[in-house]
């Protein structure tokens, strides 16, 4: 009996020890995780935070972006640190009272006294975007003082090339006015709270957007002229050639150039923009390197503007004046049965293959399938017509987003706009050279010509194609046969992403 007696007494007292030792408060040191830049400071002395709360967002020099989170909850009771400081890692940020109950009380202002005439000018000036602008430069940094100012002007630029010159209007035009409203100083509508950060968060980082605007252009694809000569589908493999050249070219980059930091992920990343497929381009970024989202994103809808620029004097540096002069074989019918099998044929080869690229190749049949099959004429409208526009205004506002200048206004951002360029040229290169090879070994001519059209700019490469073969010969009208390498593209860069995606 004082055997269980002596052990319930100490059970008792454990307890109550314990319940003492939780009740007590705790002081908690924060310090840095690595060698950083602070790029965001969520907290002050003073404040209450709860576990998971944001404490600070830092960037390392490689771009990586670390996120502290309280992980108790507690006082912040001293803070050492301000924005844009550079610090050391294992540095102290400051100090926290941790404990098991916050008192988290909303305190009133009892003052009726009026500021003076003085003191309410000078806060009205301090909430205006001249002293945003005067106070970022003088007290923070560069990138929130004139660098703002620069990324403004990139935003009125890209207005510019959508509205006046038409390249990609209808991303260029949300991407440049997000671009301006994302550098708005003192607004914070990119930052956590403002409607282009929620918007950036929900719809691009989860990949939904990118993928619903697949879907759209699926319900606008022909897949017929593909059908009809299947050997199209080589050219569209070929032409994502350019993709993998350049994720080794990212990589030299990074060994020899100082400055430029790029992982195996952000290499990737670049890389698929010779794909020349804008929602491709955007859904790998988010997955794999969202620090570069905007720059690829810029740099994809940008040469995918400038096919009729880029891709002629390759073409023609590429072949003779005999080779763009020749006919090819009108194409046959397909059937309307064919054209409802290919999308849920090419479906069950991505899911017994590469099912990492379902998410891209499944909205992008669904769309097709719906087209097709001609009994949901109401859908295949929506989603290729106002569904699809929606979301193409949300997507352009969300990469505008991310256009600031300490994300853009670096070596890594004309890295990414040469890398594009050598992949975009090296698609095109390698689509017409197969298709010269192509030509030699079939029966049936075959103008290399629309192996330019393996990158998936649809259906501008297509018509690009269709130019050049006119002006060469006035009879010959290649439209269609360059739709099926053009639509092979498509499938191309999606199965490349997956293949990077499942690799990496």
């Amino acid at each position: 009996m004082k055997i269980r007696f002596l052990i319930l007494s100490a059970l008792l007292a454990t307890l109550f020890g314990a319940g003492y030792g939780l009740a007590a408060d705790t002081t908690v040191d924060i310090v840095s995780p690595a060698d950083a830049k602070v790029v965001r400071l969520d907290i002050k002395a003073g404040d209450f935070v709860y576990s998971g709360d944001q404490i600070a967002t830092l960037k390392k020099e490689d771009g990586t972006v670390i996120h502290l989170k309280a992980g108790v909850s507690g006082q912040i009771t001293e803070v050492v640190i301000k924005p844009y400081q550079k610090i050391k890692e294992n540095s102290h940020i400051g100090t926290m009272s941790s404990s098991p109950v916050v008192a988290d009380m909303v305190i009133s202002e009892t003052s009726t006294k009026l500021p003076s005439i003085s003191a309410l000018a000078g806060n009205l000036f301090k909430t205006t975007g001249i002293y945003g602008f005067i106070d970022g430069q003088l007290t923070k940094d560069w990138t929130v003082g004139i660098g703002r100012i620069l990324m403004i002007c990139v935003g009125l630029v890209l207005l510019f090339l959508g509205i006046f010159k038409q390249f990609e209007p209808l991303l260029l035009i949300p991407i440049g006015y997000g671009a301006i409203l994302a550098n708005i100083p003192l607004a914070g509508i990119a930052e956590p709270g403002g409607i282009l950060y929620y918007i950036y968060e929900v719809g691009i980082m989860t990949g939904i957007f990118p993928l619903i605007i697949f879907m759209g252009v699926g319900a606008l694809t022909d897949f017929g002229p593909m059908i009809a000569n299947p050997k199209t589908i080589l050219l569209g493999g070929a032409a994502q050639f350019g993709i993998f050249t350049t994720l080794l070219g990212a990589l030299f980059l990074t060994d020899m150039v100082p400055g430029i930091n790029f992982s195996l992920r952000d290499a990737a990343s670049i890389g698929i923009i010779g794909g020349a497929d804008g929602p491709t381009a955007i859904f790998l970024s988010s997955q794999l390197s969202p620090r570069l989202l905007g720059s690829i994103a810029i740099a994809a809808y940008s040469y995918m503007a400038l096919v009729p620029i880029i891709q002629p004097p390759i073409m023609k540096l590429l072949t003779s004046k005999e080779e763009r002069e020749i006919k090819m074989v009108q194409l046959r019918h397909v059937s309307r049965l064919e054209k409802i099998i290919l999308p849920l044929l090419v479906l069950g080869i991505c899911t017994l293959l590469l099912p990492s690229a379902a998410p891209l190749i499944g909205m992008f049949m669904l769309g097709n399938l719906a087209k097709e099959c001609g009994v949901v004429d109401r859908l295949s409208d929506t989603i290729k017509n106002a569904l699809m526009y929606t979301v193409t205004i949300f997507l352009g506002l969300g990469v505008g987003s991310k256009l600031s200048a300490d994300k853009f206004l670096n070596l890594e951002t004309l890295g990414i706009l040469m890398l594009g360029m050598i992949a975009f040229a090296i698609g095109t290169a390698t689509g017409v050279l197969i298709a010269k090879l192509m030509n030699k070994l079939s029966k049936n001519p075959i103008n290399p010509l629309i192996g330019a059209a393996g990158v998936s700019a649809v259906p501008m490469a297509a018509r690009v194609v269709n130019k050049v073969g006119l002006e060469a010969n006035p009879q010959n009208h290649l439209i269609m046969h360059a739709m099926g390498a053009n639509v092979s593209g498509v499938i191309g860069s999606a199965v490349a992403a997956g293949v990077l995606l499942a690799l990496l």
